[in-house]
């Protein structure tokens, strides 16, 4: 199919060319900056925001802990299907980069000779940010708003129209979201098991409290024994 964006009057194209102009007018080390932004850090961020979550699952220890990091565990797998679903829709859309065929462009990444539409890196981030919100709400909002944050350094750097964005955002969001169910389904009872293991347990609780429903034994200390022993006496 040819691009979805074939003149200036486009609405998607001014976006484009709006957004892209902001590059334009920056300062070059901005541009560097935003340049590694989109293309690293911002996977980079959503997979801390990630590992920073199931640490703080891991230390609290709540009832709820498996489900969690079943979860958690969801996010990555999200956003490798969804990359894998995206491969049959570029070669059916078959969309240039926008500066193959629109002149220009502040393009601050060269090579790119792949497909446009959809963005694998908007895809990404937001099967990413959506399976963490599945997991938890406040750093699932956290990673929203880098990959909607992402999107738009992806229009600004010049490889993709905002349309491209946005196919990655619906795209990551439904993937994350309609198999969510089965695949918490198939990853909570893993999980379950690995916490009821001695040692790797701590991979999903780090305190020592009973996984089956049971409180856990607390050995006594030697004062506490030592007062039972004087009141025998």
């Amino acid at each position: 199919m040819a691009g979805l964006a074939d003149s200036g009057s486009n609405p998607d194209v001014d976006l484009l060319y709006d957004i892209n102009g902001l590059a334009k007018d920056a300062p070059a080390w901005f541009d560097r900056v935003m340049e590694y932004v989109g293309e690293y850090g911002l996977l980079l961020g959503v997979v801390l925001l990630v590992v920073w979550c199931w640490w703080s699952v891991r230390r609290r220890g709540d009832e709820d802990a498996a489900s969690t990091v079943a979860a958690l565990i969801w996010a990555p797998l999200a956003a490798g299907i969804a990359v894998l679903v995206n491969v049959p829709i570029r070669g059916f859309v078959e969309r240039p980069r926008p500066f193959l065929d629109h002149q220009g462009l502040e393009v601050l990444v060269k090579g790119k000779t792949d497909y446009s539409f959809v963005s694998d890196h908007a895809t990404i981030v937001m099967a990413m940010a959506v399976g963490l919100f599945v997991a938890n709400r406040k750093f699932g909002l956290f990673g929203i708003v880098l990959a909607l944050f992402g999107g738009f350094i992806r229009v600004y750097m010049g490889v993709h129209y905002p349309t491209d964005v946005i196919g990655g955002f619906a795209l990551g969001t439904a993937v994350a979201l309609l198999l969510s169910p089965l695949a918490m389904a198939l990853l909570t009872p893993v999980v379950k098991a690995v916490e009821r293991s001695p040692r790797a347990g701590r991979l999903v609780r780090a305190r020592g409290r009973a996984t089956d429903g049971q409180d856990a034994v607390i050995p006594e200390s030697r004062s506490e024994r030592t007062s039972e022993r004087d009141l025998a006496a």
